[in-house]
């Protein structure tokens, strides 16, 4: 067997699995949706989740009878990594729609994804007359994570630890620039088995290897909407890294970045403090979001909710630490955390409206940060699986603020 074929065996989804992803989908749909009849996915996440494949084409759901995974490219390689049950060639969606007798007068899709053109495009094949968002079902089917993608989770949590808090305090160096530790822990990211891409749900989102800055780099306004800050190199690339700041000795070095194995995420931030400690007020703020990451690392229990947790933590906060808490300025983000899987991003999230109580095994990443003025932004983020006894931890238990001579 070649080094390929082995690659392939060990990252195919078991048909078992996938049956798995159909069958709570339309159960969640059948729930929310009782006269749905059709329901068509398009974005390439989703027909991994769905397919364990990404091709250009497209699933289609009916309600009753067999799912039909619809492949434009390749379809080659999409037959040889999927065992999906049904999976069929297209040139165009003409070729999908002659199969259809008939199509229901109202469909579903991924409202957040399908551009107007694409609608279009497949409107004029298959004439259904309204359509219906589906984003929502399909974010809740993915939430709570089957033991594989648990496992998957975990090796990149795996990683996560090793990479920010063993190998990272060996790359830092005075001279460095932000630029330069961009690539070196790329390299190191991928070396130790990182998929090499972290996913975002979020629009034109892009974060090449990690949200990092030397000092208030870290506080420095961006687009993404996060409580971290980062130069990045120019207004093209916002994300990566400065090439003109130098790491100091007495620089806070902030590094937020998302990992990934097999499709799968784990998202962590670490914290460093290089060539001399920051001051105890500093460091007292740090250890203050540390205590809520655990706070809310133990609330996190099937049944409780979201909005609760947020809720709980925030009204605990006395004034003068909600200052800045969560951002800098008036760039602060009314949240505690966010689930986490294929994308970084995902539902439910750690904030107000968000009722449905959690179930076992939905996974989220927990960051509570502050920005201080002079000094950066300080705090920590572990991605944890819910459990009844509270939240698992599988991205490592370093405090942060680790001192690098």
């Amino acid at each position: 067997m070649t080094l390929s074929q082995v690659f392939i065996m060990e990252s195919i989804i078991p048909a078992s699995e996938i049956n798995r992803r159909l069958v709570r989908f339309r159960e969640i749909m059948n729930a929310q949706n009782p006269e749905w009849e059709m329901g068509i996915i398009f974005s390439k996440i989703n027909l991994l989740y769905f397919t364990g494949s990404m091709p250009d084409g497209m699933l289609i759901i009916p309600r009753d009878g067999g799912a039909i995974l619809w492949v434009r490219k390749s379809f080659e390689r999409t037959s040889r990594e999927s065992e999906f049950d049904d999976i069929r060639p297209m040139s165009s969606y003409r070729d999908a729609a002659a199969v259809y007798s008939q199509i229901p007068k109202e469909v579903y899709l991924e409202a957040e994804f399908v551009p107007l053109a694409m609608f279009e495009r497949i409107r004029k094949h298959f004439a259904f007359e309204r359509f219906h968002p589906l984003d929502l079902q399909v974010s809740m089917a993915r939430a709570v994570k089957s033991p594989l993608e648990l496992s998957f989770m975990e090796k990149a949590g795996a990683i996560h630890r090793r990479v920010l808090e063993d190998l990272v305090p060996h790359i830092l160096r005075e001279g460095m620039t932000e630029a330069d530790l961009s690539g070196e822990l790329y390299r190191l990211m991928v070396q130790e088995g990182h998929q090499g891409i972290a996913r975002f749900a979020m629009l034109d989102t892009e974060i090449v290897v990690a949200q990092l800055g030397f000092g208030e780099s870290s506080l420095y306004p961006t687009n993404f909407d996060g409580p971290g800050g980062n130069r990045g190199l120019n207004a093209a690339v916002p994300g990566l890294g400065s090439r003109e700041r130098k790491l100091q000795k007495g620089d806070l070095v902030f590094v937020d970045m998302g990992l990934g194995v097999n499709g799968y995420h784990s998202d962590k931030t670490m914290t460093y403090m290089f060539g001399k400690p920051l001051s105890e007020e500093v460091q007292s703020i740090h250890k203050q979001c540390v205590k809520i990451q655990n706070q809310v690392a133990a609330m996190l229990k099937p049944g409780n909710t979201p909005e609760n947790i947020y809720e709980t933590i925030m009204d605990a906060l006395s004034p003068e630490f909600k200052e800045n808490f969560m951002g800098f300025g008036d760039r602060t983000v009314k949240f505690l955390g966010h689930g986490i899987g294929l994308t970084v991003d995902e539902l439910p999230v750690l904030a107000k409206g968000f009722k449905t109580p959690l179930e076992e095994n939905m996974v989220f990443a927990v960051e509570p940060k502050k920005g201080i003025d002079g000094v950066g932004m300080v705090g920590i983020e572990n991605t944890f699986v819910v459990t009844p006894a509270g939240g698992r931890c599988i991205t490592g238990d370093n405090p942060g603020l680790i001192m690098v001579e």
